[in-house]
């Protein structure tokens, strides 16, 4: 018997005793129980063992306390409900812009930076759609912060002006703060430029997190950071064209896929698969971790990283991967190259603009080429020598099918005479520079001779002694003391 005809039978039962007995009142209270307990049975009996799709909400019965508890709804705005087209046929750029406009316009609890209001983790929902862009989505308002745009993809429309940004944190106000925007988060994101402008633009604003983004078919700018401070790009790829390397039309590349303009940024575990530059920097203080560059190479005219702050570089570049593509540095000042492994006779250039290098550390890196003969370290001194060189450290790097170059050398010759010569230009750096110098002086046998350095001039050092003796000299310079 099931559950339900059981629970009926006790009814009638109850029922009958009820009548039998002609009490009314225990009729009632009896009778109240079972409907309660028949009424459980039935709703455990009628469970699906899946969840409904939506919840129901409950809805007081006229017995019941007229208290009903309001749960806030969260900020999520889902852009299909605005209209936009996740199919990526019609363009969905009005829809999202008003997503956009309602989330910056929404509700807000005090402020982050001075004037920036709290949106509160406001979210705009792209739905793992694709959506077809022919402007750039620029936000309308500035002073916000605290909001996340993530899950699906955009690109650029045939007619998207080649100028434009898909995701554009800037603003056209002449009168706008220092501080545009706060704590803005661009997530799982894929951006197609169509080979129609940029992926993202951001400027004078802080704390923005580009994180697990996938940028491509750019012409100008992957990324732009501009102004603003501590812009961190994490775990993202960016490539003009979609390949995984060996690419025939590698010469052709274009654009640039990082450019950072500001200061204190920072760029995590990024793969560079295609760009003429990989990344561009000309702001102060930033880090560069766990690159990997494979875009054009050096010899087709590409560079990986490029250093453009003459005189303040500040730049640490660490743990990365240049993939037949290097490093360029202007004027380098405080500038830190380690663990980085350079592949395919992939070099570190110091190009000259006023003629400064302080302060560098290229340190601790391996180098792997193909035995042409080339420098791990090279000078570009088209615009003048350098000039002033202080601090800079080339040293502990390991080479393999390349000519080891650094700040630092050492060597010995023997031979029976009255002087010892040892030419260090094959191995440092710069030229006719030698600051510091150690020599032993070995003479054979139990012979005691005078001995001194005579010369240090066009990088060799020359050591001579009052009297011809078989000696060996051992000697070690540096050049960044």
């Amino acid at each position: 018997m099931g559950e339900k005809t059981w629970a009926l039978s006790l009814v009638l039962i109850f029922a009958c005793l009820s009548h039998v007995y002609g009490n009314v009142h225990s009729y009632d209270h009896q009778l109240r129980k079972l409907q309660a307990f028949t009424a459980e049975i039935v709703h455990r009996d009628s469970i699906s063992p899946f969840p409904s799709p939506s919840p129901t909400r409950f809805s007081p019965s006229p017995s019941s306390p007229s208290v009903v508890t309001v749960t806030p709804s969260p900020k999520i705005y889902h852009i299909t409900s605005y209209g936009a087209d996740p199919t990526g046929k019609l363009d969905s750029t009005q829809a999202i812009l008003q997503a956009i406009s309602d989330a910056l316009e929404g509700p807000s609890n005090g402020f982050l930076m001075q004037g920036i209001s709290n949106l509160g983790g406001a979210q705009i929902n792209l739905e793992g759609g694709n959506y077809l862009i022919s402007q750039p989505l620029q936000f309308p308002v500035v002073s916000r912060g605290n909001l996340m745009i993530h899950g699906g993809t955009l690109k650029a429309s045939d007619d998207f002006p080649t100028d434009g940004y898909l995701l554009d944190l800037s603003t056209s106000s002449s009168n706008a703060p220092e501080f545009l925007f706060e704590f803005i988060t661009l997530r799982d994101l894929l951006l197609d430029a169509n080979f129609r402008g940029g992926g993202i633009q951001v400027i004078n604003s802080l704390r923005t997190s580009i994180d697990n983004c996938y940028i491509t078919h750019f012409t100008t700018n992957g990324i732009i950071a501009k102004g603003g401070h501590e812009t961190y790009i994490r775990n993202s790829f960016l490539g003009q064209h979609i390949t995984a390397g060996g690419d025939k039309a590698e010469r052709n590349f274009s654009g640039t896929a990082i450019n950072l303009m500001g200061n204190d940024n920072s760029v995590t575990d990024v793969v560079i698969f295609s760009a003429e530059i990989g990344i561009i920097v000309s702001g102060q203080a930033n880090l560069l971790s766990g690159i990997h560059c494979y875009n054009k190479a050096t010899g087709f005219g590409g560079t990986g990283i490029y250093l453009k702050l003459p005189g303040l570089t500040q730049t640490r570049i660490v743990d990365s991967y240049l993939d037949y593509t290097g490093i360029v540095a202007e004027d380098p000042v405080q500038l830190t190259i380690s663990n980085t492994f350079f592949l395919g006779d992939a070099f570190v250039k110091l190009k000259s603009i006023n003629g400064v290098v302080n302060g560098v550390n290229i340190v601790d890196n391996m180098f792997s080429g193909s035995n042409k003969g080339i420098d791990i370290i090279q000078l570009d001194q088209n615009n003048g020598p350098f000039k002033t060189i202080e601090q800079v450290v080339v040293d502990r790097n390991n080479v393999k099918g390349m000519n080891l170059k650094g700040t630092i050398g050492s060597g010995v010759v023997e031979g029976n005479g009255t002087s010892w010569t040892l030419d260090f230009n094959p191995i440092l750096i710069f030229p006719n520079l030698i600051k510091h110098v150690q020599y032993t002086f070995f003479p054979s046998g139990n012979m005691f001779v005078n001995h001194a350095l005579r010369n240090v001039s066009n990088n060799k050092v020359l050591v001579e002694s009052n009297v011809q003796v078989p000696a060996r000299v051992f000697v070690s310079v540096d050049q960044g003391k």
